[in-house]
């Protein structure tokens, strides 16, 4: 046997071995919205090859809404979305086998245009508020409970509402149309950046309530029956997912390399946007559940059987608990 033949012999069985090992490896499909903040982090993992460091190749796909995602989920056709808790605890009330992972803090609240005269919710009587979403958008719910407890108003009643795409109440907002404007935090971010102001944020408005403000609202969700059979999977991308948060937490260069997909117009924008995920980044470590089901309880108590199903109380097992 020749030098020749036997380079090319190892060559091939060491070829061989990598294909192996590469179809040994699941793949991950991930339905996420397709201009989603968490593409920032799935953008880290894949980068970085925090998915194959942990056992798992990442697919991600893009898709046009959150409820075609969800749709691509229930179908089996994507492995994990990301939803709130609150959609997994309805669903599980309704006996789907589905549960979360942590992914985020970050929540909204309200702007008003900057010369506004209003200094509080209450000060809206009267006027024209946007809200991203349905009248269920989980921030709507709960500024309206903080308004009904700290100023005894109504504002489902007491404002004329107007419901739209996180986009178009953006531009409307800062078109001036708008007396107030209740939106996600990457808009809000760009909504101050271009000059509105924040009248209050609902991590506020929760804390006021008696909510716990470090409560992750937002979290990748898989099915029950993945974290059963394959534990590693699930944990492996919980550890990526960490691994991306320390990146991005504190590396600069990180998020210049990542500027050119966060739509982010000026240099102002561009700052807002970090701090804002940087500050929705969720401590390490298990979910408080009691402080779950607090806040459980009080938006089935706003938003009924619409919003939570069945739900009345956190139903057992919506929580992947990492570090517990």
């Amino acid at each position: 046997m020749t030098v020749i033949t036997r380079i090319a012999g190892a060559a091939l069985a060491l070829a061989v071995t990598a294909a192996a090992a590469l179809a040994e490896t699941p793949v991950l499909r991930a339905a996420v919205l397709k201009f989603g903040t968490v593409n920032w982090e799935l953008d880290v993992i894949k980068h970085h090859g925090l998915d194959e460091a942990n056992g798992f190749s990442l697919d991600v796909q893009g898709m046009a809404g959150g409820s075609a995602a969800k749709v691509a989920f229930q179908g089996g056709e994507a492995d994990v979305i990301v939803s709130d808790w609150l959609w997994v605890a309805r669903q599980r009330a309704a006996g789907k086998d589905y549960v979360f992972l942590p992914y985020s803090k970050a929540v909204g609240g309200v702007m008003v245009p900057a010369d506004s005269l209003a200094q509080t919710l209450a000060d809206l009587n009267g006027g024209k508020i946007g809200i991203a979403g349905g009248p269920l958008d989980k921030s709507w719910l709960i500024l309206r409970a903080y308004a009904a407890q700290e100023f005894g108003v109504d504002l489902a009643g007491a404002t004329e509402q107007v419901f739209g795409a996180p986009p178009l109440i953006f531009k409307t907002a800062l078109s001036g149309d708008l007396d107030g404007a209740i939106n996600f935090w990457h808009f809000m971010a760009k909504m101050e950046a271009g000059g509105m102001r924040k009248l209050i944020d609902v991590e506020t408005a929760a804390t006021a309530l008696g909510l716990d403000p470090e409560t992750p609202l937002l979290g990748y969700v898989v099915r029950g029956e993945m974290l059963r059979d394959n534990p590693a999977l699930v944990n492996g991308l919980a550890t990526a997912s960490r691994a991306a948060k320390t990146i991005l937490a504190a590396d600069d260069a990180e998020w210049e390399r990542l500027r050119p997909r966060m739509n982010a117009k000026t240099d102002a924008q561009f700052a807002g946007l970090v701090a804002g995920f940087r500050a929705g980044i969720p401590a390490p470590g298990p979910v408080d559940e009691a402080a779950a089901d607090k806040m459980l309880r009080l938006m089935a108590e706003i938003g009924g059987e619409d919003l939570l199903g069945q739900a009345k109380a956190l139903p057992e097992g919506v929580f992947v608990q990492p570090g517990s």
